[in-house]
This record gives structure tokens, sequence and C-alpha cells, in this order.
């Protein structure tokens, strides 16, 4: 329970289904008070649920595991010029890592989330709200994690999660979502994070023939794809980052045709069972519409030319709402 609605809805569910049920919050982040994970207000409200829904309320303290197999890790790539998915990696290690083997060791049969995602067969698929799906932050959960799962809200659109909230007075009903990064904070962003942890250093921009064309504060805080704060000259065509080298310190940028590829390269590959080989579909991030692809072995050729994945994004691959794994692009 984060301390949001879906999750308050997804105890809320599990309870009128007849399942014995503990709410469990995750104490992930020292965070000194800037809203988001893992603040007192958010563990606050998942406490405040709970007693509404007369069910005890756990907390369990996963600060180290989370600033070795996350945090750090995140850090760790932008110093190499690569755009993590820390969700993905919580996901991975914390959520349906340490609190799954947690919860079989105590004696519960599953874990429950409030994702918007759906298991059927022991498949992961989209969940039931198109708009609000998960599956994509999901694709690393395999035949194991997901015979120990539940998201109760995933045959329910958000607009369903609100309306059943506020049918049960339950205090989360009208809360926004929470933000992408939940470890970030409103005031100090992305910025202030990296450079609490990483030297940051100011880089080049130049164009394909190698000319500099601009300058950036921070390379490490460039992703491919991006068009804005490039330092550019105004005028002639919007260009973007093509590609960011941080050792040499330098952003290659180009007109949006050089942005378009028709083929990504995956590494660290997940398969929800046998390898896939042929047509699929290739969503390559957590809210972009899926791409008509074919697999070959570890490459995804795209039907249509494509904007360029930028490297450490990860690539899920589906065959209609069924998740069959993916990668991070190279």
């Amino acid at each position: 329970m984060s301390g949001g609605v879906d999750s308050s809805v997804a105890a809320a569910l599990l309870l009128e289904q007849g399942h014995d049920v503990v709410g469990v919050t995750l104490k992930l982040w020292e965070n000194p008070g800037d809203g988001g994970c893992c603040s007192a207000a958010e563990i606050e409200d998942a406490r405040r649920v709970a007693q509404q829904l007369g069910i005890d309320h756990w907390v369990f303290g996963f600060t180290e595991d989370f600033e070795t197999q996350v945090v750090a890790p995140y850090a760790e790539a932008h110093a190499a010029g690569l755009t993590p998915n820390p969700c993905i990696e919580c996901n991975r290690h914390i959520k349906f890592g340490r609190l799954l083997r947690r919860a079989r060791q105590l004696g519960f049969d599953a874990v429950a989330t409030g994702h918007h995602a759906r298991i059927r067969g022991g498949r992961l698929r989209r969940g039931a709200d198109r708009a609000k799906d998960q599956s994509y932050v999901l694709y690393v959960l395999g035949r194991e994690e997901l015979e120990g799962c539940l998201f109760p809200v995933g045959e329910l659109t958000k607009a369903e999660v609100r309306a059943k909230a506020r049918s049960l007075g339950l205090r989360t009903a009208g809360k926004p979502d929470s933000q992408d990064v939940c470890f970030v904070t409103t005031s100090g962003g992305r910025e202030a994070l990296l450079a609490s942890r990483i030297p940051l250093h100011a880089g080049r921009v130049v164009d394909a023939a190698g000319a500099l064309v601009g300058r950036v504060g921070a390379v490490e805080l460039v992703t491919v794809g991006q068009r804005r704060g490039l330092g550019l000259a105004g005028g002639g065509p919007p260009q973007f980052a093509l590609a960011v080298d941080a050792a040499a310190r330098t952003v290659t940028v180009g007109p949006l045709p050089n942005l378009l590829t028709d083929r990504v390269e995956l590494a660290g590959i997940t398969w929800a069972g046998e390898p896939t080989a042929g047509p699929v579909e290739a969503q390559t991030s957590a809210h972009g519409a899926p791409a008509p692809a074919r697999v070959e072995g570890a490459t995804v050729r795209f039907d249509r030319p494509h904007r360029r994945v930028a490297p450490g994004q990860s690539v899920v691959l589906y065959r209609g709402d069924e998740v069959l794994g993916g990668g991070l692009a190279k």
C-alpha cells in the first residue's frame, strides 16, 4: 500500500473477495518531506486506509536494498550516458523480489499491488484501462513471480477505481497519481539528485560533421531524442540529440529524419516463455504507443521508421495484450 488510490482499492477488492489481507508499505527512501515516495504523509495515508478497511498495516524498511539495486544503478547509468528506468528495476528487485520473498517466508500466499495489469494463464497482459496500463514496467516478471502476484484493479478503468474508492469513503479517492521517479524530489529534481552522487560535466554539442554547435551544462543529463536544453542557436529546423558520449563529453545532434531508425538492438532480454521471433508490437516507453515490428534474435526491426530508442531504455514486446518479453536498448 503506497498511500495511493490504486493500492487502497486493491486491498478493498481483496477483502470483498474473502481474502485475509495485511497492508504493507515499503520504506525505501529517506524522504525529508518533499512528498512522493516514502514521505510521512504517504505512509500515514496508507495506514489510515488500512484502518478504514479494518486490516493490519505494516511498514517494511528496504532502504539498503533500494539504494543498492535501484538508486545507485540509476546514477551509474546516467554517468555512462544511458537513460535508465528505475521503476522497472524496483519492480524486479524490490516489490517482486525482496518483498515477495519476505511474504513467502511469513506464510502469505501472494503479494497484491495496485498496478494496472492483468495475469491470465500465467502470462502478463495489459490492464483494462489502456491509458493507465502498467504492464510495460512489469515485463521483467517471470512465471514464478507471476504465480505469487495479484493485480486486483487490472480489470478496472482508473475512473472505476476512483468511483470505488469514493463509494467506500476512502481518504485516497481523489488523490492525484504519483510522479514517475518516486525518489526524485519536486524541489531538487533529477539534476540535484545526480549531482549529489556523480560528477556532472559540461559537454560539447556537435553536428553530424563534428562541428561545434552548442554546449550543455551536464552531458549526463541529456537523453537521446531530447530537443530542448541543448544550447543551440535559434533558426533552422529543430535539432534533436542523436547520441550521447559521456566519456567524450559530447552530444551529437541532427534533424528529425536523422533521429529515425528501422531497428534497435537489445541486451539483457527477458522472455515470458520461449524466445519469440516474427511479428510483434514494440513499446519503447512507459506511455508510448506500440509500433509494429519483427523480432530477429536480439534485434527488433520496426515496420516503419521509428524514433531512436535511448540506450538504457526498455523495449517491451507484445502480441495483442500479452507481454512476450523485453530488453534494454543498446
